[in-house]
Formats: structure tokens, sequence, C-alpha cells
């Protein structure tokens, strides 16, 4: 009984321990611009007239999220005057975000499209900067046990972010007009910055890349040297393929059965923004205790099996609380995996190199959800839902059997950590 008293003193301490606070905060500064530059920016420039084929481009501008892995060594490089290796590049890019976030509240879509994607562009490199320093920052802040709260807890505030702006600007917009909006919307990095002010540096790591040839060549030579690195690739790229597929299509799919777009929009999107972030949390505490290995194992079964509630409810048609049923068990699935993988890519980057292999790693991760959910529709059009659920719960094979090898992946881990 007492050592189970002091395991969840322990666990309740580590939840609200400056180091997690820090990962939410940190999660929402990050979360903040993106939509700014997409749903939110898009709905601006319908607002006002702009030509559909104009609109539909401007999806271009997130191409410094695909790429950002260019310029991470530059940040794994160089250390700036003020604040150390990762707080002074994460103070100078939050501000450098609210004032140009700012400044595309002076811009008219309609007048001038060519800048507005300009400065578009700008935001989502800064902000893909953010998302280089803070993965950065998170991994030598955290020791390796903590890395699964902490990821879930950057996960949540990530989509909290997400929510506030393209929720709350949504609706902000149809009050105070969207120029107001971007001025608003540039305030929410405040909390961000203030955080990067206040939080400690993490420890300087030894061996550090001194010059940009290093910065380049060792984080590649480091990774790709170690035993089952081409394996580490393919588990990022199929663990949560299946969950991926089934998610790029469910609104279509909620729709040919029989929802309203109000009844998607009450249980899938609000009520499953809810259950997502239970299933982060939920996932992050039980990392605590299990740790990341058995975390992917019994996260990534449970992915599968509720993608099995969706084959399901293809079967049993329109029924708003079988629907509300699936939509939690898939929704805390999702978060508990996402937790679990996002520790993991964590977990497989070395100390000295954390920016740069981080930013690989993860756009690696981006793969499935930009090219092999492109196929999903002509998929399910061809063998019908059953099917395509079907095979989406089957798709989570590969990456569960790929995890056998974990335990080798670990070691070559730590042997250069």
């Amino acid at each position: 009984m007492m050592v189970k008293k002091k395991e969840a003193t322990t666990i309740l301490h580590t939840i609200f321990s400056r180091k997690m606070v820090v990962a939410l905060f940190m999660g929402f500064s990050c979360g903040v611009p993106l939509m700014l530059t997409l749903s939110v920016l898009q709905a601006w420039m319908k607002q006002e007239g702009v030509d559909l084929s104009v609109i539909g481009a401007m999806s271009l501008v997130g191409i410094p999220y695909t790429i950002k892995f260019l310029w991470a060594p530059i940040l794994d490089r160089f250390t700036l005057p003020f604040l150390g290796r990762r707080r002074g590049w994460l103070l100078l890019i939050q501000i450098a975000l609210m004032f140009t976030i700012a400044a595309m509240a002076l811009l008219h879509p309609a007048r001038n499209p060519m800048w507005v994607a300009i400065a578009a562009l700008i935001v989502a490199f800064f902000s893909a900067s953010q998302d280089i320093v803070v993965d950065a920052y998170r991994r030598e802040d955290l020791t390796d046990a903590e890395l699964g709260l902490g990821s879930a807890l950057y996960v949540n505030g990530y989509r909290f972010g997400l929510l506030i702006v393209s929720g709350g600007g949504l609706i902000l917009a149809d009050r105070i007009g969207f120029s107001a909006v971007y001025l608003v919307m540039s305030l929410c990095m405040i909390p961000g910055i203030l955080t990067t002010a206040k939080t400690p540096e993490p420890p300087l790591i030894q061996g550090a890349p001194s010059t940009m040839k290093e910065a380049v060549w060792l984080p590649l030579k480091d990774f790709f040297s170690r035993n089952g690195a081409m394996a580490i690739l393919a588990f990022i790229l199929l663990y949560k393929i299946g969950d991926t597929m089934a998610t790029a299509m469910t609104v279509p799919f909620f729709l040919d059965i029989g929802f309203t777009n109000s009844e998607i929009g009450t249980i899938v999107k609000l009520f499953g923004f809810w259950a997502i972030v239970a299933g982060a949390f939920l996932g992050g505490v039980i990392l605590l205790r299990i740790g990341i290995y058995q975390g992917l194992w019994l996260f990534g079964i449970f992915q599968a099996v509720s993608t099995a509630g969706l084959m399901i409810l293809a079967s049993v048609g329109y029924s708003v609380s079988f629907l509300a049923m699936v939509i939690i068990g898939e929704n805390l699935a999702s978060g508990m995996g996402t937790s679990a993988y996002t520790a993991f890519m964590a977990s497989m980057t070395n100390r000295r190199f954390t920016a740069t292999q981080y930013a690989l790693l993860s756009s690696i991760m981006g793969v499935p959800r930009v090219l092999l959910a492109a196929p999903t529709g002509w998929i399910a059009q061809n063998v019908g839902w059953m099917g395509f659920f079907g095979l989406c719960m089957l798709l989570a094979v590969p990456g569960l059997l790929l995890l056998l090898r974990f335990k080798t992946w670990q070691t070559a881990s730590e042997t250069t950590s």
C-alpha cells in the first residue's frame, strides 16, 4: 500500500512539475500560427472574393513544415549571445512570429494576394523554425521516463492552440473582422514568449557540432550508422498509417451513412476533440508507469481495435449513440498512440543533434498524412466502407511487427546519446 501511494505521489509530482507546464505552453505556442496560414486565411480570402484557384494555391505556404530539416542544422550549430543554445533562438523566433502575424492584419487579400502569400510564407517559416527548437528543447529538458507525458502535454497544448485560432478566430471574425483577428491572435504568442523567458536552459551537451559541416553531416552519420536505422524510419512511416488513412475519410463516411453536418460537428469535432485530448493525457500518464516500448504495443493494438468500430458502424448505419461510442474509442486510441509515437521519435534522437534529427524524423512522420492518405477515397469507392476500414485495421500489423526490434533501437539510441 505504501509503495502504491508513493508511486501515485511521484506521478502527481511529475504531472504538475515545471517541465510539464513548459511542455504544455510551448505546445500551445506552436499550435497558434498553423491555422493562421491555412483555414483562417482561406476563410478570409473567400470572404474578400479571392478566386478559388488562388485560395487553393495558398496551401503551398505550408511547404516550410515539410522541409524544415534543411535549416535545422543552423539551429543546432549556432548559439545566440543571450538565453543559451535553445532559448535564445526560441525567443527570437517567437517575437518574430508575433510581429509577422500582426503584420498580416495590415494586408488586404483581394488587393494584395501576392503580399499576403509572402507574409503567410514568412509566418510558416518562423512557425516551422519554432517547432524545430521546441522539439529540441523538450528532448533535452525531459528525461527518457518523462518523454511520454511531456510529449502528451505538448500535443494537447498544440491542439488547444489550433482550437483557439481556428474556432475562436472564425467566431471573432464575424464580430470584429479578420484584420482585427490577426492582431488578437498575434497576442497569443505572449504565453510562449513568457515561458521561454522564465524556463531554464537545458544543460549543454558535450560534443555538439562546432562547424556547419559537422552540424549537417554528423547527425545523419550518427543516425544512419545505427543498427536498424532504416527499420526505425519504416516504423515511423507505418505505426500510425492505418489510423491516419481511416481518419482521412471519416467525414465523407459519416455523411454517406446519413449523419448531418451538425451531428458531425457536435459529436465528431467538439466531443471528439475532448476525447483525443483525454486520450493523449491518459496515454502520457500510462507511459510513466509502463514505458514507451510497452505503450507502443498497447496503444498500437488499441488503435487497430478502435478502427474496427468504424467497420461495425458501416454495418449498423445511422446511429447517433453508436457514433458517439466509436468516436470516443477512436479518439482515445489516437491520442494515446500519438503520445507514445512522439515520445518514441524524441527518444531516437541523439541529444547532441536533437534539432536536426527530430526535424528529419518529424518530416518523415508527415509523409503518410500527405501522400499515403491521398488514394483513400479511391480505395473506399472500390472496396466499400467495411473493406476500407478493414484494410486500415490490417495496416496496423506491419508497424506492430517492427516493434519486435524496438529494444535494439533503444540500445542504439542510448549508445549515441
